[in-house]
């Protein structure tokens, strides 16, 4: 995404650019594969509709966007409980007081901490003092119920850290996001946001299967032992790829996830809702009928469900332990479900403890001269993908002595 977006950027101010591609499609980790009419995200993902970055990067009118409802359905101790946004859906304010988890004066936290997350600038929300994010909410008040029961697997699902280690400046951000707009998905899958930078390059721009093998000033060697030579050298990969391209640049660390998708006459829970594995030792972090959310993601009369496991699984292996901690949530319904396919993404995020976002936005430019994108330069985001790719591209045509042409 970050090299996509950096890309765009750069032909649109009139730079002539070559944008190579390892794999057989662009993307990286936002990418949607096409099975018997289904369409399946690369790893559960959504798209937060208050990315500052989405109206200047895309059509968001052609990605026909479709929204979870706010909340979450918490499967906790035998049973679901449904938390509401009252600020989302003012209806739900008795209920919300009444019935799902934590106390009274928890519910009253959560207004307190969202009043929190929508104060000042997003760049003063990433400046203030941090902690763990498991810190920030006990510091806030915030009791052992809610925490275990929400927090836990609703920010394990964002954040891949169901142990809640992550930046509080993420936490808090992440929250703020979600408190303003929709968790949405594109109709036709995640993969078109990918796909709709891609049709904006310039015909012959584009080359895919062509891996890196290393990167020199003004420079680069692909496996195959061709040269290209370049005036500005942009790598815009995973932190792990890009530290071992560029060893000035560190490994940031990865966060793993694992997604089994299965194909089901019926939608086990009929609404476009999220639900979170609330109970301690859940092997199900959080599960999703993408279907429910947006029906084009499966063929007619089917249903689509992901179900996430945090961490790195065999593929193989870890599908008969879903299947039987899901049957505890669905009963027998669950053996009329058909696998479909399992993604295990060892790098699904850069690792985010408190510290790894200070500064916000790290050097575009390393001392040996090649310019970097990705996530792991801003944060564990689209929208730190896309944030990155624009200003590696305001850097280099900075460098060029460019204009900045209008913005696609």
């Amino acid at each position: 995404m970050a090299g996509l977006r950096c890309a765009v950027e750069l032909q649109g101010a009139g730079v002539e650019v070559c944008l190579l591609e390892a794999g057989d499609g662009v993307g990286g980790r936002v990418r949607t594969d096409e099975l018997e009419g289904f369409k399946l995200d690369r790893g559960f993902q959504v798209l937060l509709t208050a990315y500052s970055e989405l109206p200047g990067a895309f059509d968001l009118e052609a990605l026909d966007l479709r929204a979870f409802k706010p909340g979450a359905l918490v499967r906790r101790e035998g049973r679901f409980r449904r938390i509401t946004d009252p600020f989302r859906e003012p209806s739900a304010v008795v209920s919300a007081l009444l019935r799902g988890l934590g106390s009274t004066a928890d519910k009253l936290r959560v207004a307190a901490l969202r009043h929190s997350c929508l104060r000042g600038t997003v760049d003063e929300l990433f400046a203030r003092p941090e902690a763990t994010a498991l810190e920030a909410l006990r510091a806030r008040g915030f009791g052992a119920e809610l925490i275990d029961g929400f927090f836990r697997p609703f920010l394990g699902g964002i954040l891949l850290d169901r142990d809640l280690g992550s930046s509080s400046r993420m936490f808090e951000f992440v929250f703020r996001m979600l408190s303003v707009g929709d968790a949405a998905v594109p109709a036709a899958g995640m993969g078109a946001l990918s796909g709709q930078l891609a049709a904006r390059l310039t015909e012959g721009s584009l080359r895919l299967n062509a891996r890196v093998r290393a990167v020199e000033r003004g420079v680069v060697i692909l496996d195959d032992g061709e040269r290209i030579e370049a005036d500005a050298v942009v790598v815009a990969t995973d932190g792990p790829s890009a530290a071992q391209l560029l060893g000035e640049v560190a490994d940031p660390g990865s966060r793993a996830v694992t997604c089994v998708y299965f194909d089901a006459p019926q939608s086990p829970v009929g609404e476009p809702l999220l639900v979170l594995g609330g109970d301690a030792g859940a092997l199900v972090n959080n599960f999703a009928v993408l279907s429910d959310v947006a029906p084009s993601y499966a063929p007619p009369g089917r249903h689509l469900l992901a179900a996430t496991v945090l961490g790195a699984h065999d593929q193989a292996a870890i599908v008969a332990p879903v299947v039987d901690e899901l049957r505890q949530w669905y009963g027998e319904s669950v053996d009329g479900w058909r696998h479909l396919r399992t993604y295990c993404i060892r790098h699904a995020q850069p690792a985010q403890p408190p510290g790894r976002l200070q500064p916000l936005d790290r050097p575009a430019r390393t001392a040996g001269g090649a310019f970097v994108a990705g996530d792991h330069r801003t944060h564990a985001s689209i929208e730190g993908a896309l944030r990155s790719g624009r200003r590696v591209a305001e850097a280099v045509l900075a460098e060029l002595g460019a204009p900045v042409g209008p913005r696609p």
